[in-house]
């Protein structure tokens, strides 16, 4: 195993600004209509975190309601509005697209040592719609918004008078399609923009994420397209596709809508855990341990993924064959994702561990997640998942799986690849800090809620018992500390633009491709054609005072 001596602390960097891709065009339109993957992936991510935003001021005034019991500042309705509005924006306009579209559009083909993905066009196509598929979304609450939840259920989405419905039916339809044309984009990209001497064993550990996760975009997002085309057209032409009385089935909505959705949450989880792979291997400076171990997990979670959606479904009137096949299946998914979460920790042991902002949110991730992991067992179990069926338990285990997982490690790639998307360094000891308050917050937010639950709760109602309101209180206290990490952290990344200081190419010590190219990239990516070495070998880097920034050398000179 290599180790490399951790960054000094406190670089400073000031060189002259060169041309690169920020600077290339210049004008709206220039960036608007861009074909380079690097702007598509500034885009995405700047319109995933407004995303977030809103999202977000839906989730705190939920919480906020939730104070007291009985009404403390909106009635009934609202309430269903704001929870329903809030789950649809944080999964389909933000957790969804966060990391593959947004994080993987930017690195994917820098770290691939490509010029741009396959299929630029398609790429800009793909944004487009997604802004459609956003705008769609947002005009349901000019029509009244809409109260079904973020899994538009049967009979509640084809009977409800909200007029806002069908227009987030028709953004979440298009925001399907943006997703499978990024996905197809990906995957051909891997395989036909691979330079000489990329195997497939050479390739970064998020390169087989994105891969991973692109397969899943492709084979279920369409079940989600036709489903929901189903219900706008029950809804529409009173057709019983659904509806019993006229000879439907409402329980064929839950198997056709949790056949895609249950793989969507590995679209969030696993680009998420690539992310992580690449954190943990660069700031402990030490190469990954067990790779192929690695990557083949990343497969096969998605293969697990297109078969367990009937665990969401135990209380459903499946038979008990299926539910005990679903719950063996299930705990099964455990065994891949367990063999990443040992492979980090054995990366870790021993590792010259850099305690950066990137790090502890890798850390975090890592706490997060098996919290996540080990509740989702009850849920597996088919005795205890009757109890805890639809209480606040499920709430906390899934905010555990996807908020403080796959958005945790958004962020800590964001903090990760931010020198290199934009050319300038933010104020490490403030991440630290907001880092810190966010996963405070975190867990005082939704560890409560898994006692809520325990105790038999209910999720998604407006009112309940005063005996629950003290963990209601400290839940919505959470939240508050939460969101102020979060505010935190933009504050100081917005800052970091107008004066950071210039980031150098390599900050952080990594091996892999993008590390090779300027901070923020020549337009082209690369001024020559990198050369293709092993991903996690970092023997050959030195820290150079001079760049004070860490550069590749001859083995001689890095020993010395």
């Amino acid at each position: 195993m290599t180790t490399l001596p951790a960054r000094p602390a406190a670089p400073t960097y000031d060189t002259p600004e060169s041309d690169n891709y920020l600077t290339h065009d210049k004008g709206f339109l220039s960036w608007i209509l861009t074909l380079d993957h690097k702007r598509i992936g500034v885009m995405y991510t700047a319109s995933v975190l407004l995303s977030f935003l809103v999202g977000g001021i839906f989730a705190l005034l939920v919480r906020t309601e939730l104070l007291t019991p009985g009404r403390t500042f909106i009635d009934a309705d609202t309430y269903n509005h704001f929870f329903t509005l809030h789950g649809a924006v944080m999964v389909f306009l933000v957790i969804i697209p966060s990391i593959p579209a947004a994080l993987g559009n930017f690195v994917l083909p820098v770290m691939l040592g490509a010029k741009d993905v396959a299929f630029p066009r398609l790429n800009l196509f793909s944004y487009h719609l997604w802004i459609a598929g956003a705008v769609c979304t947002v005009v349901s609450l000019v029509m009244g918004s809409f109260d079904t939840g973020w899994t538009f259920y049967t009979p509640y989405s084809t009977t409800t008078t909200a007029g806002g419905v069908i227009p987030v039916i028709v953004g979440v339809f298009i925001l399907g399609f943006s997703s499978i044309f990024t996905g197809m984009n990906f995957i051909v990209t891997i395989h036909k923009l691979r330079p000489p001497g990329m195997t497939w064993f050479r390739m970064p550990l998020f390169l087989w994420a994105l891969y991973s996760t692109a397969l899943i975009q492709v084979l279920a997002t369409p079940v989600l397209a036709i489903t929901l085309a189903l219900v706008a057209v029950e809804r529409i032409a009173n057709v019983g596709i659904f509806n019993p009385a006229m000879g439907g089935d409402p329980v064929l909505y839950q198997h056709f809508f949790w056949f895609y959705s249950h793989p969507a949450v590995y679209i969030m989880i696993v680009p998420a855990m690539g992310i992580i792979s690449e954190l943990i291997a660069v700031h402990s400076h030490r190469q990954i341990f067990g790779y192929r171990f690695i990557a083949f997990s990343s497969v096969a979670i998605a293969i697990f993924s297109f078969l367990v959606w009937g665990h969401h479904m135990f209380t459903s009137g499946q038979s008990s064959l299926m539910n005990t096949l679903f719950s063996a299946i299930s705990f099964s998914v455990a065994i891949p994702s367990a063999v990443k979460v040992f492979n980090w920790i054995c990366t870790l042991y021993k590792g010259s561990i850099s305690l950066n902002t990137p790090m502890l949110y890798a850390l975090a991730f890592l706490i997060l997640f098996t919290i996540g992991g080990l509740t989702g067992l009850h849920l597996a179990t088919l005795n205890t998942d009757v109890h805890l069926h639809d209480t606040y338990f499920v709430v906390a285990h899934f905010h555990y799986v996807m908020m403080g997982s796959a958005l945790i490690a958004m962020v800590g790639g964001l903090h990760h690849w931010w020198p290199k998307m934009t050319g300038r360094m933010y104020n490490e000891k403030l991440g630290m800090i907001a880092c810190t308050l966010v996963f405070i917050g975190f867990n005082v937010t939704f560890f409560t809620q898994f006692m809520l639950g325990s105790h038999g709760m209910p999720r998604r109602y407006y009112d309940y018992q005063p005996e629950f309101q003290v963990y209601h209180v400290i839940s919505t206290i959470g939240s508050y500390i939460m969101a102020g990490g979060f505010l935190l952290t933009a504050g100081y990344l917005v800052q970091s633009l107008v004066s950071g200081r210039r980031a150098p190419a390599n900050p952080w010590g990594g091996a892999t491709l993008e590390w090779e190219c300027a901070s923020p990239p020549p337009y082209y990516n690369f001024h020559e054609a990198p050369k293709v070495g092993e991903p996690y070998d970092f023997s050959n880097l030195k820290w150079d005072e001079r760049g004070e920034g860490y550069v590749t050398v001859k083995p001689a000179e890095a020993k010395a």
